[in-house]
């Protein structure tokens, strides 16, 4: 497919009437951005934040047509500063990629060279994908969580846990020791989350009912919330003494509606995690951490590999909720 530098393939959404559709065009390097590190995507991968850019939400992307993709890992073609050589492997997620920049579902990008870090030498540029931003943002929770709750303190729980970032929230701590328990809606996929290191699966609708009460049972030591909502809700509620909870998502809802007390009478932390802005000395210290001690032994078994044409049919699957781990963009395929 590939069709030397100058053009490429990329799935491109555009605004047809009232909706959106995305297809696979041929598209010209002199089309991308002027920035100055120019790369040859090997793999991407599919986030909720790219299901909602190819649907048209303008929160997300303003400009149509449009190139999604907030994950990339690829070589170096030019590069217009030192940092970086050519054929050098680097990662590039968030900051602006796939937002309103060109984005990793095409077979090229161009970014500022600020937003690429090195893969790291112990992590393959598929490992990278599997892990991309889902990956930084459960490492990102992970590393706030280990500053103040042990393995020893109690169980953590993690909410979304089929999801990308809550799949590998999961399978990291499993892998540093911890005992996991992990939310889903998803009853079917018990088996799933058992193979990537749950001690234990608790049903999202046993776990979601509205209780008036400030403070339920000290249950969990630490917690990663990917969903937000009354799950969020009751996950504070059910934190222990001094312990904390991360959140990174508002899937389920941006709405918390609950008292101080959990903060006030426990001493609860609630702490944001922001992986999108966060600056790049943090990222890579975090990835560095998921090439080695945090690579989880059940990484493989997270995810699924597709190529461009399977990405409209993967993204609406996104959006209804129905897939499970990761979703591993060839663009080489």
């Amino acid at each position: 497919m590939h069709m030397g530098h100058n053009q490429f393939k990329a799935y491109v959404v555009e605004e047809q009437g009232n909706h959106f559709a995305g297809s696979i065009k041929t598209r010209s390097v002199s089309e991308l951005p002027d920035h100055g590190l120019f790369i040859k995507v090997r793999f991407s991968s599919l986030n909720y934040k790219d299901a909602l850019s190819a649907n048209g939400n303008r929160g997300v992307t303003k400009h149509y047509p449009h190139t999604p993709g907030i994950d990339a890992v690829g070589t170096v073609v030019s590069s217009d500063t030192g940092k970086f050589r050519v054929n050098d492997e680097v990662i590039v997620t968030s900051y602006d990629l796939g937002m309103n920049t060109p984005g990793g579902f095409g077979q090229y990008i161009k970014v500022p060279s600020e937003w690429a870090v090195t893969l790291p030498e112990a992590m393959t540029s598929k490992e990278s994908m599997i892990m991309g931003t889902a990956g930084l943002t459960a490492g990102m929770s992970v590393m706030k969580l280990t500053e103040s709750v042990k393995p020893d303190d109690g169980p953590v729980v993690v909410s979304g846990a089929t999801g990308g970032v809550g799949a590998l929230s999961v399978a990291i701590l499993a892998k540093l020791g911890y005992k996991v328990s992990a939310i889903t809606g998803k009853e079917q996929e018990e088996d799933f989350l058992v193979k990537i290191g749950a001690a234990e699966v608790i049903l999202r609708q046993d776990f979601q009912t509205e209780d008036a009460r400030p403070m339920l049972k000290g249950r969990f030591a630490g917690a990663v919330d990917t969903v937000g909502g009354a799950i969020l809700e009751n996950i504070i509620k059910s934190t222990q003494h001094a312990g904390m909870v991360t959140c990174c998502g508002n899937v389920a809802s941006p709405e918390l509606n609950m008292t101080v007390y959990p903060f006030i009478l426990r001493g609860v932390s609630l702490v944001g995690i922001d992986s999108q802005n966060a600056p790049i000395s943090h990222r890579v210290k975090v990835w560095n951490q998921l090439a080695k001690d945090w690579k989880p032994d059940s990484l493989l078994d997270i995810y699924k590999e597709i190529s461009l044409t399977e990405l409209s049919d993967h993204m609406k699957l996104m959006l209804e909720g129905k897939l499970k781990g990761r979703i591993i963009l060839n663009l080489e395929a």
